[in-house]
């Protein structure tokens, strides 16, 4: 394969995958005031601080409910929890997403049972799931993959029909709606990841879950802290999944940037979009009614693998999320599934690349990733 491509030096700078470093650097005063305020304050677990951004969080999503967990795993696992899902138990998720979402299930006790999502938005197939339905179904968990909102209206229907809770994955959602309602509205509620790499970045591991229902609300609260009624009554066997003080103050200070952090990176999609014209991949759909946050730019490509390494020798970084559907992973072997099962699934692991996106991206870097990867299917064949 030639590497050499007309128009792009070969000695411009690498466009890295995201820069924390730059949006960091332009709130890192806000950032060490964060720090100096909760060492002054003395106070590292829960605490004003905690409860301000529970309040300041479900304001932003739209929710009743938020509760601060140590991470976006931990927050599937006690919501399933929450709604009873315990050992003997099965929910059903797509086969196409990163593997937390199926080992919090196993965490909960479970067995993950894995069904199939459509071509648009990566989403669970309403059909899929239902013909995965059975008698030991204890609840449903979609979804919502690179910043945009799985189509929940059917699931919804179906869960409601059968009594099933319906929760939603949305570590990588926060602040996308589908048709003006916000993720985790639906049914049971939504988990939340703020690993440093999402749209809305913590200094370390932290998560939340967000939920209108008072019920699950409360227990998944009480689950987090070792099952904790107040003055040492335990009242469930939980575990400890409380969110640190330092974390919810550095979380406060990013949530107040988030929405114009969304729109920068919806910004760099269209300028994506436009450079992309003509190209012989397809973009990500943002369909009408939706507001999809990008917390990934994903397109699907033939000779994916082949274009991935072509953008590494110009200096382009790339990620695949992801390259082995959970029906596939090692670790589920024990489930029975062998390729073919869930044969979307499989397309989507064997075409989807991630490319660089993050609010500051230039424009220039933009054209350079676009003429990239048009120089790669110019020389190669569309």
């Amino acid at each position: 394969m030639k590497t050499a491509q007309p128009g792009v030096a070969p000695a411009a700078a690498p466009v890295p995958l995201l820069d924390l470093g730059l949006a960091h650097r332009e709130i890192a005063e806000e950032l060490k005031k964060d720090f100096e305020r909760v060492l002054a304050s003395g106070q590292f677990i829960l605490g004003s601080e905690h409860d301000a951004f529970e309040r300041e969080l479900a304001q932003a999503t739209g929710l009743t409910h938020a509760i601060g967990l140590s991470s976006g795993t931990s927050a599937i696992t006690l919501a399933l929890q929450a709604v009873g899902v315990g050992p003997g138990d099965e929910v059903i998720l797509p086969a196409f997403t990163y593997f937390a979402t199926a080992s919090a299930v196993a965490h909960a006790g479970a067995t993950p049972v894995f069904a199939d999502v459509e071509p648009r938005r990566f989403g669970l197939d309403p059909a899929s799931v239902e013909s995965r339905i059975g008698p030991r179904t204890k609840a449903i968990l979609a979804v919502h993959l690179y910043g945009l909102a799985c189509e929940l209206a059917p699931l919804t229907r179906m869960a409601q029909t059968r009594a099933i809770p319906l929760l939603e994955d949305a570590a990588q959602a926060i602040g996308a709606t589908d048709q003006g309602v916000p993720v985790g509205k639906a049914d049971a509620g939504a988990t939340l990841s703020f690993f440093p790499t999402k749209n809305l970045g913590a200094l370390g591991d932290a998560g939340a879950f967000v939920t209108d229902r008072d019920d699950v609300a409360w227990r998944v609260r009480l689950l987090s802290r070792q099952g904790d009624a107040g003055d040492y009554r335990h009242t469930a066997i939980g575990t400890n999944a409380r969110l640190d003080a330092l974390q919810a103050a550095f979380l406060r200070t990013k949530l107040r940037h988030l929405e114009a952090w969304v729109e920068a990176r919806r910004e760099a999609a269209e300028a994506y979009r436009r450079a992309l014209a003509g190209v012989p991949v397809k973009l990500p759909e943002e369909p009408a009614g939706t507001k999809h946050t990008y917390h990934q730019f994903t397109i699907r490509a033939e000779r994916r693998d082949a274009l991935q390494t072509y953008l590494r020798e110009q200096g382009v970084a790339t990620r695949i999320y992801y390259p082995i559907p959970l029906h596939l992973q090692p670790a589920f072997a024990h489930l029975g599934h062998g390729p073919g099962a869930f044969p979307v699934s499989e397309q989507l692991a064997s075409e989807v690349i991630s490319l660089p996106l993050f609010p500051g991206i230039t424009r220039e870097q933009i054209e350079r990733v676009a003429s990239c990867v048009r120089a790669f299917y110019a020389e190669n064949g569309a």
